[in-house]
């Protein structure tokens, strides 16, 4: 081959590269931008038509469980079929479940809003694997970069989410049914973009060698402070998160109020997804833990202090901040325990794992509330947060090399 044909095909596979990770990213933002959205109105449109109070916060926790349900099997369904068509399968899910939310919102049938809710779980089961998809869609040098770019998609979700769930509320008169079409016209469009993404197939699922035991994995303690991290992170942010629209309505304060606040919060999600990384490789993934959980703290401080507008926008932009430093830094050192062969498995399970623990505080997140009030659920993401942030300095302590590993690995 001439030197002017590798330079021809390097050219060409670098322009695929760069496109499938723009590609990714516009989609990672439209998947943002309907689960901002939902997010932002699930919990109140639910108490318009939940048959108690109790049972306001439950369509949410649906779909935090089927994402635990789907992640395994997604993530070894596109081991085999490919990232793409995996991806087309689960935004036809969530489309067809934003469907069935409207109309039992539109229709005033909560096990209709609750079924829907279910489906769009399904479609976060899916989704949550952008980020991986950026690893497969680049080289080594571009890496870090593409699953920033990617990850900061969600920057266009802070401001087009809240603003839809805002504009949509009485479009069709049912409160909230309009919104839900709005997502099926926003997952739609993201099935078209995925028609333009060629991430090539991962030949190592056709192979035999499936690397170590799932059980050798787990029972490092990098995999176990990792998890520990990501789970923490992840069950104080869906709490909070999902409490704050109806303990603002309690309060006195507007739906307008809240999407501003929710716009914020996610905002602080993915905005640090630009230097995140970055920070992971000077200070180490350990530290920037440890970061994430003091910000969660103080989040909880500020939700303590007061309620006006000021006290729910500062708590939620520390606390999706911290969120990202927590759950980035979580899988930088999961990315670094496992080969390719095992990543489907990994990946799978560590997913399972926390999408499990988030479901089971979304259960419990409307009777917390409900039952014993708003202060009670930010302290009880306390000790958690706490304790993941001890255990990753005991990790930064007694295993730094994992951990200066798992910066190379970002």
């Amino acid at each position: 081959m001439s030197a002017n044909t590798q330079s021809v095909s390097v050219g060409t596979a670098s322009t695929r590269m760069r496109r499938n990770v723009l590609l990714l990213a516009v989609c990672q933002a439209l998947y943002m931008t309907g689960t901002s959205t939902v997010l932002t109105v699930t919990a109140v449109a639910g108490s318009h038509i939940a048959p108690s109070p109790l049972l306001a916060t439950l369509p949410y926790s649906l779909q935090f469980l089927a994402t635990m349900a789907t992640t395994i099997p997604a993530s070894l369904l596109m081991h085999r079929i490919g990232r793409r068509a995996g991806f087309l399968i689960g935004s036809c899910v969530g489309a067809a479940g934003a469907s069935l939310a409207a109309w039992g919102l539109a229709s005033g049938v909560f096990a209709l809003f609750a079924l829907g809710s279910a489906l769009i779980g399904v479609l976060n089961g899916f989704a949550v694997f952008y980020r991986f998809a950026a690893a497969d869609a680049a080289d080594e040098r571009f890496r870090s970069r593409a699953i920033s770019l990617v990850m900061a998609g969600g920057i266009i979700a802070a401001f087009t989410g809240p603003n839809l769930a805002r504009a949509s509320v009485d479009w069709l008169g049912a409160p909230f049914a309009a919104t839900f079409v709005a997502v099926v016209a926003v997952h739609l469009i993201a099935m078209l973009v995925l028609l333009g993404i060629d991430i090539p197939r991962d030949r190592s699922a056709e192979g035999r060698d499936s690397g170590r035991p799932i059980a050798a994995i787990v029972r490092a303690p990098v995999f176990v402070i990792a998890l520990g991290a990501a789970v923490a992170g992840y069950v104080a942010m869906n709490l909070v998160m999902t409490a704050t629209p109806p303990a603002m309505l309690a309060h006195g304060h507007s739906f307008s109020d809240a999407t501003f606040v929710i716009q914020w919060h996610v905002l602080g999600m993915f905005a640090p997804a630009f230097v995140t990384g970055s920070l992971i490789a000077r200070f180490g993934a350990t530290r920037i833990i440890v970061a994430g959980a003091a910000l969660i703290v103080g989040c909880v401080a500020i939700n303590l202090a007061g309620r006006d507008t000021a006290h729910f926008t500062a708590a939620l932009l520390l606390l999706g901040i911290g969120w990202n430093f927590m759950f980035v830094a979580a899988t930088t050192l999961i990315a670094s325990v496992h080969a390719s062969a095992e990543k489907a498995k990994v990946q799978g399970l560590n997913d399972f794992v926390v999408f499990s623990a988030v479901a089971l505080s979304s259960f419990s997140s409307g009777a917390l509330e409900s039952a014993i009030g708003w202060t009670a659920v930010n302290v009880a993401v306390l000790a958690p947060v706490v304790a993941a942030g001890a255990a990753a300095v005991w990790l930064g302590n007694h295993c730094p090399g994992a951990a200066q590993r798992a910066g190379k690995t970002q």
